[in-house]
């Protein structure tokens, strides 16, 4: 037992209950992490200097936009976790798969879900779709901070035991102190991703499509099976072999695609700066 053990914050994961309805933590997160991320994404688009001579959507754009990552990031998420890491039960009990408000969200399924989001409006709006990933992957940490400071308060995903000083005892995760592997997330895949790309950004880096996009999945992916040696696999998959998790798997070719996205962006030449065309798709004044 560690000399210090920090008292896990009895925080309620409901926020608000009006009878049946409540407003649980869990949806604030993703609330916030979609409107701070629209907000971010059309200051980024107005920015003349960010951009050059590089096409990129307009603000009405950015705001259907959101629409679609919503819709993807929530489909994509649940029907994830249902592929991955549940699969038989969900086979024997398939409606128990639209119970989207039960839990179970897979990081990797909203991935690819938005991923197919973007594809579709880019092939609508005749927008080039390493614009649109370069965009995801530049407030995509905001969502990803606050998802995982709820997986905290909710006192899920918790991580391994150990003796370090600023472990906690996670209510259900049994008596012993536990690193808090979901601050560790939300400090890597939130914080220092965001920072990352923003510093990318700034210079330069989105007139370079696909660069961004690729610090993003590249750092997701490092971050990720980082701190899968710290986090408990969910119970009912464990490991895969010594220290190999579901995490892991899921993340090495999210990571690899990450770098060959920045090795594609790096190896042709910036667009210039100036000002986009007005072709109808460029940002409104």
């Amino acid at each position: 037992m560690p000399a210090l053990v920090l008292p896990f914050p009895t925080i309620d994961p409901v926020l608000i209950e009006f009878g049946p309805f409540a407003i649980r933590w869990y949806a604030l997160a993703y609330i916030a992490g979609l409107l701070l991320g629209w907000w971010s994404m059309r200051a980024l688009v107005t920015s003349d200097r960010l951009w050059g001579a590089q096409t990129r959507p307009s603000l009405l754009d950015v705001d259907d936009f959101v629409v679609y990552a919503t819709v993807g990031t929530i489909l994509g998420g649940r029907l994830g976790y249902v592929l991955f890491y549940a699969p038989g039960y969900y086979l024997q009990n398939p409606l128990d798969a639209l119970a989207v408000w039960s839990g179970g969200m897979s990081f990797h399924g909203g991935f690819l879900g938005v991923v197919a989001a973007m594809a579709i409006f880019a092939w609508r709006r005749g927008i080039p779709l390493w614009t649109l990933f370069d965009l995801a992957g530049a407030v995509a940490p905001i969502g990803l901070f606050f998802g995982r400071i709820a997986n905290f308060i909710n006192a899920e995903l918790w991580g391994r035991t150990t003796d370090v000083p600023w472990a906690f005892v996670f209510p259900g995760a049994g008596p012993e102190p536990r690193h808090p592997s979901q601050l560790y997330e939300a400090a890597l895949e939130g914080i220092l991703l965001l920072v990352i790309v923003r510093i990318a950004i700034a210079r330069g880096g989105l007139r370079r499509p696909g660069l961004v996009a690729g610090l993003f999945a590249l750092g997701y992916g490092l971050s990720r099976i980082f701190v899968e040696f710290f986090r408990v696999p969910d119970a009912h998959i464990g490991y895969f072999g010594p220290g190999l998790t579901m995490g892991i798997l899921l993340s090495l070719p999210m990571a690899i695609a990450g770098a060959l996205a920045i090795a594609r962006a790096l190896s042709r030449p910036p667009h210039p700066e100036g000002t986009p065309r007005d072709d109808g798709t460029g940002a409104e004044s």
